[in-house]
């Protein structure tokens, strides 16, 4: 019956997303279709319920409405143009300098705001027309920019960390968040190495020399933004602060950093800024609370331990076993929205890489950054969407120019994967293990 019982879950699930129904509703209802087959119709329906309902009932998932409202704030306050300026200063005057631009723009604002979608498309609307009109390849643009976007879910503060700590059976958020800054950066840096060689591949033009009185100035400009950076972070890990609060905190800060300081969200807008919020806020539980459900019937049904079984039956090389996770969790990254893949392989994969001594907070880095890569590819890839959009091209144009960027990530993905350092040295620092 068990072997019958993960048929009808992967089978109904497959259909679903095929049949083109929204992620969240696919998983609620193969879990559902699942429990019914195991534990009758009755007390089926009360446990998905149930699920549904415990899996949101978490203190540290109210981080997450306030940084979508932070993110929302950002987006509409002139925050990206002052990132982009504050980039310009500091990247701006290298050959193909407006792809470096757009990369450390993208770090920044994504790192701020938490969001890729809203880091391709904060940044992007103001750097790919430029890049443009200063004859850059339209469709290279693109892929500069949605690649780009995705360093924000790993680079904190980061609400796809805050989900993985709760479906790792709560890992330090804190210490997440520490790991996530050097892989970020190993990221953007790769990608900015691929940029500088089709920027002199095909002569990109340099950008504008600014004056020594013009640079300060839209140095100054950016402190206000950049510091939500050291606000945010320094009251974590000082303990100031929980994560949760922290992005309380976020809020107020972008407020009044938007509304009163640069005077861009006028308060006539506020009341459609927190209901553009709140729609995000149920989209995200909703998925949540589903892939919890989901979660919970593969423990039930034993999956977790049975995949652990097979893998360390197949091979006790710790290098073969982390790279057939990194293929896999790829292949998922395709065709699953990111915090429904976390919730529900964290507890499958996790219990595999610990038993290989594998730190989880290694871990939680290595999984997001490969499903990051998913938002760039097709069918369902959120960021590639936004980005052709942004750009005005399709996706079948773009692909050519994001191979090679897709290249460096996957380096990325490869040297975060077996060098662990990288991931564990920040949070090691802080005293996190």
């Amino acid at each position: 019956m068990e072997i019958l019982d993960i048929l009808v879950l992967i089978l109904s699930f497959v259909t679903l997303l095929l049949l083109g129904v929204p992620i969240s509703f696919s998983i609620g209802i193969a879990t559902a279709a699942t429990m019914i087959l195991s534990i009758q119709i009755l007390p089926a329906l009360t446990t998905v319920s149930q699920r549904i309902a415990t899996g949101i009932d978490s203190f540290a998932l109210l981080a997450i409405p306030f940084f979508i409202l932070s993110g929302q704030l950002m987006n509409r306050g002139g925050i990206a143009r002052r990132l982009i300026d504050f980039a310009k200063v500091i990247v701006g005057q290298l050959p193909g300098g407006l792809a470096y631009v757009t990369i450390m723009a993208c770090m920044l604002f994504g790192a701020i705001s938490g969001s890729a979608v809203a880091a391709a498309a904060a940044i992007g609307s103001f750097m790919v027309p430029l890049m443009v009109a200063e004859k850059y390849n339209r469709d290279f643009s693109a892929a500069v920019n949605l690649t780009s976007a995705t360093t924000g879910l790993i680079i904190p503060p980061s609400n796809i960390l805050i989900v993985y700590s709760l479906a790792s059976g709560g890992v330090s958020i804190a210490a997440l968040f520490l790991a996530g800054y050097i892989p970020g950066i190993v990221i953007g840096v790769s990608l900015m190495l691929v940029s500088g060689y089709f920027a002199h591949k095909n002569k990109y033009p340099t950008g504008e020399m600014l004056g020594i009185r013009e640079s300060v100035r839209r140095f100054f400009d950016a402190i206000p933004s950049l510091l939500l950076l050291v606000v945010i972070m320094g009251g974590i890990v000082t303990g100031i602060f929980t994560a949760t609060e922290a992005s309380a905190v976020a809020v107020l800060y972008t407020f009044v950093l938007s509304v009163i300081v640069y005077r861009e969200v006028k308060w006539r807008e506020i009341p459609q800024i927190l209901l553009s919020s709140s729609a995000t806020t149920a989209i995200v539980m909703l998925l949540v609370g589903t892939s919890m459900g989901m979660s919970w019937i593969m423990s039930y049904e034993n999956i977790p331990q049975n995949v652990s079984a097979a893998l360390i039956g197949l091979t006790d090389n710790k290098i073969v076993i982390l790279l057939i996770i990194n293929i896999f969790l790829l292949m998922v990254g395709t065709f699953m929205d990111i915090t429904p893949a976390v919730l529900i392989f964290t507890p499958i994969f996790l219990p595999v890489v610990v038993q290989l001594g594998m730190n989880p907070i290694h871990f939680g880095i290595v999984i997001v950054l490969n499903l990051c890569i998913g938002l760039c590819t097709p069918p369902v890839g959120n960021v590639l969407f936004v980005g052709c959009s942004i750009a005005d091209t399709s996706i079948t144009k773009v692909i050519r120019p994001l191979l090679p960027l897709f290249a460096a990530m996957i380096i990325s993905l490869l040297l975060v994967t077996y060098l662990p350092a990288l991931s564990l040295w920040l949070p090691g620092l802080f005293g996190f293990k």
